[in-house]
């Protein structure tokens, strides 16, 4: 015969141990639920429309390599280095009025005046001169750079010479119009600023983009619907009555 106390602690047990099943059940579940909900989320946010029909991550679309990660700004430092490193150059070009020429000749004289004090130096602080490489571009190099370069150049004359051989009138006002907003602008700033502002939009613009997907993206697709609407009212009132463009659609 059992005692009391012994009934009473092993009915104590049984609770206890019923007590921990369910806790189990219910954290089980809980975290199964919300590993779905990650799931759901990831999966909507996969399919969610981006800008320009765009599918793979803005990474990926900047080439993913050391470029794209200084454009992300994945290392801050280096990042803001050179963007504080472009900024100096360009306010000793345009708010000190330095010159290039004097630029170029006096960045080589301190590189060539640090690098003669420290080869004669070297051996005095026990330290090893400075290396330089036999060639800094190679034959290959040269080589791969001049066929990119001959390879835009020539595409660049095809596309004058499609836009100046009057078949195409909407290429031709596109061009046009292209040039002329581009002159207005050149107007307004100097070349150097205007370099440097480009500069930095393609420098700063895509990280911004990247932190503001899923905002840009809404505005950025009720942009395009609303230029779709005023092309094809423009089409229907003045490009469909110009005959060159009304016998292409006909066509």
């Amino acid at each position: 015969m059992m005692s009391e106390g012994e009934e009473h602690g092993s009915l104590l047990e049984k609770i206890n141990d019923k007590i921990h099943e369910f806790k189990k059940g219910s954290s089980s579940s809980s975290s199964s639920d919300s590993d779905d909900d990650k799931k759901h989320h990831h999966k909507s946010k996969s399919k969610k429309k981006r800008l320009f029909g765009r599918t793979n991550p803005l990474h990926h679309v900047l080439g993913g390599g050391k470029a794209a990660d200084l454009v992300l700004w994945r290392d801050k430092q280096t990042s803001g280095s050179i963007l504080a490193g472009v900024t100096v150059i360009w306010l000793l070009f345009e708010g000190i009025g330095y010159h290039l020429l004097t630029f170029f000749c006096h960045s080589l004289i301190v590189f060539l005046t640090v690098c003669f004090v420290w080869a004669n130096a070297a051996s005095f602080i026990n330290r090893g001169p400075p290396k330089f490489p036999d060639a800094i571009l190679s034959e290959v190099q040269c080589l791969k750079i001049a066929h990119i370069l001959r390879k835009e150049i020539n595409e660049a004359f095809l596309t004058l010479r499609h836009v100046a051989s009057g078949k195409d009138l909407k290429t031709y006002l596109m061009t046009v119009a292209g040039l002329w907003f581009v002159s207005i602008i050149g107007s307004c700033f100097s070349f150097l600023t205007l370099s440097y502002t480009i500069f930095l939009m393609a420098y700063t613009l895509p990280m911004l983009y990247e932190k503001y997907e899923d905002e840009v993206d809404v505005v950025g697709e009720k942009a395009l619907i609303e230029l779709k609407k005023q092309y094809a009212v423009l089409d229907h009132k003045l490009l469909s009555k110009i005959p060159m463009l009304a016998e292409k659609k006909q066509h």
